[in-house]
């Protein structure tokens, strides 16, 4: 496919996981790809690479500022970068929830506010924001970061009605649990990581893990001018786990 030719896009968190399989997917069929990274060493071409730190405004104005230049403008923006925590509401201590807060919302927040204006010059405009299953599926052990992408979810919508009349679509994918580094950590850290990894895989219907492939197609429709008539829309990646009610096997 060739929908994303002449296009430019900005993914941030796009050095490894979903995002990196996500700026690779848009580079191939036809966009020019920037990648915003805390640690963008492993980018290579034909993506571009730029330093940034979501937390921080004036890295992100600048990387983003850098990475428009090196683009010639800037049509698709995925706010991609974002972390992880696990515990009930009582395990996470204040820093850590303004921590958590600050990259997976005020991050995309940031970032956003310094594409914008780049963003309403472009005939083809489209946000897609990196949300959870943890946004619309109560999931034990996860109270800091459902909340982060709860809001993510309500800000996704906001955004959505705010720029619609712009010709700016903003919409936002919902993975469950995904094959990437973050998750592989997590999975080594456990007591017993082949069971840990068996429990991830059941609770979603297809019995596996979503591939980062899977969701960087889902971002990529999304961000199409294919789908120049979606907006505030939140796209299920999950292997069925938000819709499906499966009977036990053997029932």
């Amino acid at each position: 496919m060739s929908d994303f030719e002449g296009l430019k896009a900005l993914v941030t968190g796009g050095a490894s996981g979903i995002g990196r399989a996500t700026a690779e997917l848009l580079a191939a069929r036809g966009a020019e790809v920037a990648v915003l990274d805390l640690d963008p060493s492993s980018v290579d071409k034909p993506l571009l690479a730029h330093r940034a730190d979501v937390t921080d405004d004036a890295s992100v104005r600048a990387a983003l500022s850098a990475a428009v230049t090196d683009l010639g403008g800037l049509d698709v923006l995925i706010n991609n970068a974002g972390i992880g925590a696990q515990g009930t509401v009582e395990d996470n201590d204040d820093e850590q929830w303004r921590r958590v807060l600050d990259v997976n919302v005020l991050g995309m927040v940031r970032t956003t506010r310094a594409a914008l204006p780049h963003l309403r010059e472009s005939a083809h405009a489209a946000i897609v924001n990196t949300c959870s299953i943890a946004a619309t599926a109560g999931l034990p052990q996860r109270a800091l970061y459902s909340a982060s992408k709860g809001a993510v979810l309500s800000l996704t919508l906001a955004m959505a009605a705010d720029h619609v009349r712009e010709g700016i679509r903003v919409n936002c994918v919902n993975p469950g649990t995904v094959d990437t580094p973050w998750v592989a950590r997590l999975l080594d850290a456990a007591p017993d990581p082949a069971a840990e990894r068996a429990a991830l895989q059941a609770r979603q219907p297809a019995g596996r893990l979503v591939t980062a492939a899977e969701v960087a197609g889902a971002i990529a429709y999304l961000a199409s001018p294919l789908s120049g008539s979606t907006t505030g829309t939140a796209l299920a990646v999950d292997g069925g786990m938000q819709g499906l009610r499966l009977r036990p096997v053997g029932q």
